[in-house]
């Protein structure tokens, strides 16, 4: 498995879960929406039974959470607890790889440290997606616990989600273009 940040020889991480797809969009339209944070996390803004009726909220600097040293921040409540994470962007090559990982330490559930980042490649009329996300689990014996039972189930989820709704919004416009 090769290290999701450059500078690393060996992942820190030692969990992955990853999606890949077609996504309708020529490399660089399908580069930008990823690129884009606020919609990026859009799965997270909105009370869902996979948040537990929480949300995330996200904040970004200057630089929009754009190029190398961007930094991008996450908060919000779920189940009544106060999460908070804050992210700094590693690998930015548009329109081919971004990867950003968390500075500090997260306080979060269900998963800990991680780093996350997408690949787009051209392919045919479309690109090729990969959403990767290697983590950790949260320290302490109940985030071990929280971990064990649920940090494989909710990377899948949004790997996945990131790389649905890319799918989705691009088929959406086709269609409006039809």
């Amino acid at each position: 498995v090769e290290p999701m940040l450059a500078h690393e020889p060996v992942p820190r991480y030692p969990y992955r879960s990853a999606a890949v797809g077609l996504v309708p969009a020529p490399a660089a339209a399908a580069f930008a929406y990823l690129d884009d944070h606020p919609r990026l996390t859009g799965h997270m803004d909105k009370p869902t039974w996979q948040m537990a009726g929480g949300r995330m909220t996200v904040t970004l600097d200057e630089r929009q959470g754009r190029g190398v040293g961007a930094r991008i921040r996450l908060a919000g409540r779920v189940l009544g607890l106060s999460l908070q994470v804050d992210e700094v962007v590693t690998v930015y090559d548009p329109p081919r790889r971004k990867v950003w990982a968390t500075v500090g330490a997260p306080r979060l559930l269900v998963i800990g440290s991680y780093a996350l980042g997408f690949e787009v490649r051209p392919h045919a009329h479309a690109s090729e997606v990969r959403v990767v996300l290697d983590y950790t689990w949260p320290p302490g014996a109940g985030g071990r616990l929280l971990g064990w039972l649920l940090a494989g189930w909710y990377a899948r989820w949004c790997t996945r989600r990131m790389l649905q709704d890319a799918q989705r919004y691009f088929r959406t416009a086709k269609e409006g273009d039809s």
